[in-house]
């Protein structure tokens, strides 16, 4: 039977983490609902639970955001239990992808430890280098959206996928046979973008460099 379809035959839904009332999972959504799959969308912050196994769902995915600044060594109590969490798609080998502080979430269960420093951020386009270890992964696009000014230790037994030669080197990173985390926002629209803050070379940039983000997110996600 092929991977995430139900024994009726019938796809999966992907469960999907956001953290803001009315937050979507941009591109990352829209490519599973044009390849037929349902949104499991859940809201931790807001009171909703977490499944305790994923034997319903065909994957998960943790999705950081520009208009949500928070990053995962925060005490909130959502924080904690959405970090613990992941040992569930972990343990089960659900397909399972951490974008910005869902990579750092990743890296915290697996025992890493956040990098910060005071003086640097990322916020805009900036470029992104492959690496050898990449493999059907790659190649990654050029340049990738970010937000952030933290960014995460590679765990031990973590495979570097992408990376910068900026002040957070570790942009992708995978674990086991299916465990992914990007440092950057594969999954931002122009929409998004414009919502964050009034600076137009962001939009513009966005114009530039979407298309090629967009054919390596399809490409991932089919993989």
């Amino acid at each position: 039977m092929p991977f995430g379809v139900g024994a009726n035959g019938s796809k999966k839904p992907v469960l999907i983490v956001v953290h803001g009332e009315n937050s979507n999972a941009g591109h990352v959504g829209q490519w599973f609902v044009r390849n037929g799959y349902h949104l499991d969308i859940r809201r931790p912050r807001f009171g909703e639970p977490l499944p305790e196994t994923m034997a319903g769902h065909c994957g998960a995915v943790i999705c950081g955001e520009p208009k949500q600044p928070m990053n995962a060594n925060d005490k909130d109590d959502f924080i904690r239990q959405e970090i613990e969490w992941i040992g569930v798609a972990l343990r089960e080998k659900t397909p399972f992808l951490g974008i910005c502080i869902g990579a750092q979430m990743l890296a915290l269960h697996l025992g890493g430890k956040l990098s910060f420093d005071p003086k640097e951020k990322e916020m805009g386009y900036f470029p992104l280098l492959t690496t050898e270890d990449a493999g059907s992964i790659g190649p990654f696009p050029g340049n990738v959206y970010q937000w952030h000014s933290q960014g995460c230790q590679l765990p031990r037994g973590a495979r570097l996928l992408a990376t910068s030669n900026g002040a957070f080197p570790n942009q992708a990173f995978a674990y086991g046979p299916a465990a992914v985390g990007v440092q950057f926002h594969p999954q931002i629209t122009y929409q998004q973008i414009a919502g964050v803050r009034e600076r137009c070379e962001d939009a513009e940039a966005h114009v530039m460099h979407a298309r090629s983000v967009q054919a390596w997110l399809d490409r991932f996600l089919d993989r």
